[in-house]
């Protein structure tokens, strides 16, 4: 029995060897692990970026394809209101009757639904009277004349000028009386 009891001692050195060896393999695998693990995140970090900046791209191409069909079809209900004028314009053009009080009455109406159309999408005039203050933001003063008026105040217009939805589309040509 006392042979059996009897262990050989353990040489230190080769025991703190092979717990090393050991301990450097269970270090090794984990590391592996650790970086085919961050390797599988990094692929995933890259197809999520590739997938936003895919996705991005998609929206810029749509919002400039819906940009291009906002300006392309912009004054759509515009021209529709428009359509209705000129084919009030060709009927009168047609008439053979002769009859100008009718012809009268037809550029009237004509008139009518192209100031209605001005006003549904807010296409006002500008049409200053005689005497009013010239606004440099409204009015394009063309010559100046000598008159019994106040400096800078407006002696005629010559052409109206019109805003759309307050601004300014074409200013008033006008004269305005000399200092």
């Amino acid at each position: 029995m006392s042979q059996e009891n009897e262990q050989q001692p353990l040489n230190p050195t080769e025991t703190g060897q092979d717990a090393a060896v050991a301990q450097n393999d269970v270090q090794g695998s984990d590391m592996e692990v650790q970086l085919s693990a961050a390797l599988a995140d990094l692929d995933r970090a890259r197809q999520d970026v590739l997938y936003a900046k895919a996705e991005m791209d998609n929206v810029r191409r749509r919002a400039a394809e819906e940009n291009d069909k906002a300006r392309k079809f912009a004054v759509e209900k515009f021209a529709r209101e428009l359509l209705s004028v000129k084919d009030a314009m060709e009927m009168a053009l047609l008439d053979q009757s002769g009859n100008f009080e009718a012809l009268k009455t037809g550029v009237d109406l004509t008139h009518k639904a192209l100031v209605s159309a001005f006003e549904k999408f807010e296409l006002v005039e500008v049409a200053p009277l005689a005497g009013d203050k010239l606004d440099p933001n409204l009015h394009q003063a063309i010559s100046m004349e000598p008159a019994q008026q106040e400096p800078n105040s407006i002696v005629r217009v010559l052409q109206k000028g019109y805003t759309l939805s307050g601004r300014v589309l074409r200013p008033a040509m006008v004269i305005v009386a000399a200092g």
